[in-house]
């Protein structure tokens, strides 16, 4: 792979709620904890730990706003991740290219005489 794979930053786009919080938050262009809240089956606290991990590594930036914490993507940071899944993304179908063309060997010489299993 040509990228260094930052695995806290895969760590904190696997997961399915923090990805549809980061929908949210670009859809909306910014968010607070209890918004993101009313809009996911998650509850506030738990909606507030994953803006921490996304936070942590990055993708998201907070900013004080009263009593909560509004929350913005970064969207560098996120270019960054989509690279870096591009990147492995191409790497693997390379090696399934290769692994077809050696299963494709392996079927051809099956069928030729002379050769055994």
């Amino acid at each position: 792979m040509t990228a260094a794979v930052d695995d806290d930053l895969w760590s904190a786009v696997g997961d399915p709620t923090r990805r549809r919080m980061l929908d949210l938050l670009l859809a909306d262009g910014d968010g607070t904890a209890t918004g993101l809240s009313r809009q996911l089956p998650v509850t506030r606290q738990a909606i507030a730990k994953h803006l921490d991990v996304l936070d942590r590594v990055g993708l998201v930036h907070a900013a004080p706003a009263g009593r909560e914490k509004r929350y913005r993507v970064d969207e560098a940071q996120l270019a960054r991740a989509v690279a870096q899944l591009s990147s492995v993304g191409a790497a693997w179908d390379a090696r399934l290219r290769r692994i077809k063309q050696i299963a494709e060997v392996i079927q051809r010489s099956k069928g030729q005489p002379g050769i055994q299993q």
